[in-house]
Order: C-alpha cells, then structure tokens, then sequence
C-alpha cells in the first residue's frame, strides 16, 4: 500500500526538523612552518603563493613589492584580497612568480593570495569568493595561425 503525504506533512520537513544543516566551514590547511600555500594562475603567469601571520610584507620573488611591481595600480591589484577580508597589514606573503608580463604576473600574485587566505581563514572564503578572486581567469593571448599576419588579421590584399 502507498503512503499518501499530504503538504502539511511536507512543509514540516523542510522547515528544518528533518536536521539540515548549514554547509560545514572547512578545516584550515597549515603546515609546519605556520603558512597556507596556494597556486595563483593569470594568462602565462604562475604564482606559488605562502602566507603566514605577520606585518604585512609582501615578498615577490626575493624583493619588496613596491620594487617588484613598481607601478601603484600593480601594488592595488595584490592588495585587494586584504582589503576585502579587512587583514591588510595581517600577514605577510611570500611568492615566487615566474611567466608572462608584470600584469599578468600581478593577476596570478592576487589569485595566489586569494586562494591561500581562504585556506588559512577558511571563513573569509564567502567574502573573497563575492568579490571574485578565487576564480582564475582564463582568458589568454590567442596564438598565430599559419597565413594569417596575426592571430585573425589577414595580410593585406593587392589585385595585382
């Protein structure tokens, strides 16, 4: 014999007493050293990433960020996962970075950082995950094709 539900039935299970929960908050993955590590990619650019409770130093490749990316708006761009969680001057970071240009290479830095916060302070996830960080962007240069001047330009055409 089928059982027959009726709404009433329904609504009570799922207005929580059939014991949903929340999404568990992940566990914070550190190693040894007290740092979070994490990959940050940003068209040819690779950013091996580690953060660790500090004074906000930022190290790219052995130098200073401000000698590093020398540009202010390069300097903005690594900065702004900290200003979104509110930790600026929390941590410090190391990153080794290696590929593409500076713009890229700042890109992949930033989502570097992003990524190795969220495993640090996994509840900064919901916040830097709204702000788009933790996504990596995938657009890259297009390559030359055989017979054309560019990636789609033509050589110019002559009638004779």
């Amino acid at each position: 014999m089928v059982e027959k539900h009726s709404l009433d039935d329904l609504k009570s299970l799922s207005s929580g007493e059939a014991g949903v929960t929340a999404a568990p908050i992940r566990e914070p993955q550190i190693d040894a050293q007290g740092r979070s590590y994490a990959t940050g990619k940003r068209k040819n650019a690779t950013a091996r990433v580690w953060v660790k409770p500090g004074t906000g130093k930022i190290t790219v490749n052995g130098k200073d960020q401000s000698v590093y990316f020398a540009r202010p708006t390069l300097r903005l761009v690594i900065n702004q996962p900290f200003q979104i969680a509110d930790r600026e001057g929390q941590y410090d970071v190391v990153a080794t970075v290696v590929g593409g240009g500076l713009s890229g290479q700042a890109g992949a830095v930033k989502h570097g950082i992003s990524q190795a916060l969220t495993r640090f302070e996994p509840a900064l996830r919901g916040p830097i995950k709204a702000a788009g960080f933790l996504t990596r962007d995938s657009r890259v240069v297009e390559r030359k094709k055989y017979g054309k001047a560019g990636a789609r330009r033509s050589f110019q055409f002559s009638k004779r």
